[in-house]
């Protein structure tokens, strides 16, 4: 499965922010075991450094942080289409129509956010990190009895 994580559900396993921390880092953790493919995009990664930066004020810390992340995650471009489809979008937070945009470009299965009243009108699938986490353990206790 090709998931886009949003930012707000990376920082929460990054910075372990209660009570959101659990599900995030097990996101994490299915894309490190290669149970999901996890993607972020490259305008996210400049926003997650400058948050890691801003919550450890150590440059070398955030660099390790973003180093692991990029392990974890592949990275995707965000394209000029992506930022012009996005102005057209029905999606009112136009940051979150540029994920959008980039997800069906890139034949994403699903974005997963905490965001989730600002996604009501993506054509992809969006879940909240627990109930992400529910569908996939629903899909492997399936592929289990099969």
């Amino acid at each position: 499965m090709r998931m886009l994580i949003d930012t707000c559900v990376i920082m929460d396993a990054v910075q372990s922010r209660e009570p959101f921390a659990q599900d995030a880092q097990a996101i994490l953790l299915a894309a490190a075991n290669q149970q999901i493919m996890g993607y972020a995009t490259a305008k996210e990664m400049t926003d997650i450094y400058y948050l890691a930066h801003r919550c450890t004020h150590d440059q070398g810390a955030a660099r390790t942080i973003m180093g692991r992340l990029c392990t974890l995650l592949d990275i995707l471009d965000t394209t000029e289409s992506d930022i012009r489809r996005a102005l057209a979008s029905g999606l009112n937070d136009y940051e979150d129509a540029v994920m959008v945009e980039t997800a069906i470009r890139e034949e994403m299965d699903c974005i997963v956010t905490r965001n989730l009243s600002d996604y009501g009108a993506s054509p992809v699938p969006v879940y909240s990190p627990h109930d992400f986490l529910m569908k996939l353990e629903s899909e492997w206790s399936q592929s289990d009895e099969k």
